[in-house]
């Protein structure tokens, strides 16, 4: 026998809400940058696990401090638990969300379909990543589809939410009101070519840029000048990539294992020398949050704590750099 008690649909109905004036989504991350505060964002690292309190046990020592939480698409080209899974749990507990997309597993009618998917479930800020070729994770004999990459991924996206249509033209009904961003690389090599890269994703759609990790403070200085004379600054909103290094050997392993990382060896040798690696990690970690505050045109930071979330809170508590706002 079924029962026949109908669903309670009432429950949990996530509004197709009307953006402020300014405003292309009601994503308080958005928000927090057109007020002209230091926004927080952090990454959540994703379970392998089907359990929501997997998600919501790594999603609490973040969500103190930042403004959006990033759900990651298979970084690394390892699978965890799905990023539009863990958008909608995060959402629904009322949470700040960055749904990440990668190309390399889906192609654009999935895409599509997702985004308005991920829409319909309260979520308003999305990252386009092209995607880390498969050959890095720990299943090389997928098969890739790359049918979008980055730049005509946020295209996609922006023709969703501006037009209201499909890439085929069709019309969408209720169309996605979702913040853009994308991701950067500025310490990677060519160095004068990333610039240039970051003005195509303005281009684009990106509302705004989230960097990979920033160890090497100069050279990130000359990527923002050059920013700042392309006028990309007063167009898009940069939140620089910084993390807590566990020690000399793991960044080492960083440097050498994961793709886009730039880790000077003075880094490498502070590290090596500290009593206790691990909070020479977390000290220089806020140092460069510091550092980064000062440099115009960076907008916030963006906190990536490998297994370390926990410090999370602590790192911007200490920094200071959200001290000249309140909660919202």
């Amino acid at each position: 026998m079924t029962d026949a008690t109908p669903p309670d649909f009432a429950r949990w109905q996530p509004s197709y809400d009307t953006p402020p004036p300014g405003h292309v989504s009601s994503s308080r991350l958005e928000r927090v940058l057109r007020q002209g505060h230091f926004a927080v964002t952090a990454e959540l690292n994703p379970p392998d696990s089907a359990d929501p309190a997997d998600v919501f046990t790594a999603a609490r020592p973040l969500a103190e401090v930042a403004d959006a939480i990033n759900a990651t698409d298979a970084s690394g080209a390892n699978c965890h638990m799905s990023s539009i899974g863990i958008s909608a749990l995060l959402t629904r507990a009322g949470y700040g969300t960055v749904y990440q997309i990668s190309c390399r597993d889906r192609n654009r009618i999935a895409i599509q379909g997702d985004v308005l998917g991920a829409a319909a479930m309260g979520v308003r800020n999305v990252l386009c990543l092209t995607g880390d070729g498969v050959g890095v994770g720990d299943q090389p004999g997928a098969r890739p589809v790359f049918d979008l990459d980055s730049i005509s991924l946020l295209r996609t996206i922006r023709t969703m939410r501006d037009d209201g249509v499909f890439l085929s033209g069709r019309r969408i009904t209720s169309p996605p009101r979702m913040f853009l961003g994308a991701a950067e690389n500025p310490c990677i090599a060519p160095l004068d070519w990333r610039p240039d890269r970051l003005a195509k994703k303005v281009e684009a759609g990106a509302d705004f840029i989230q960097t990979n990790y920033i160890f090497d403070i100069p050279v990130f200085e000359r990527f923002m000048a050059r920013v700042r004379d392309l006028g990309l600054d007063r167009r898009v909103f940069i939140l620089a990539g910084v993390g807590p290094l566990a020690s000399g050997r793991a960044a080492r392993w960083m440097r050498s294992n994961v793709p886009g990382i730039h880790i000077p060896d003075a880094v490498i040798d502070r590290l090596d020398r500290a009593a206790d690696p691990g909070e020479e990690g977390k000290r220089l970690c806020i140092e460069l949050i510091q550092q980064i505050r000062q440099i115009a045109g960076v907008s916030g930071v963006h906190v990536m704590a490998y297994r370390r979330e926990h410090l999370v809170r602590e790192i911007i508590a200490q920094s200071g750099v959200c001290r000249d706002r309140a909660r919202a």
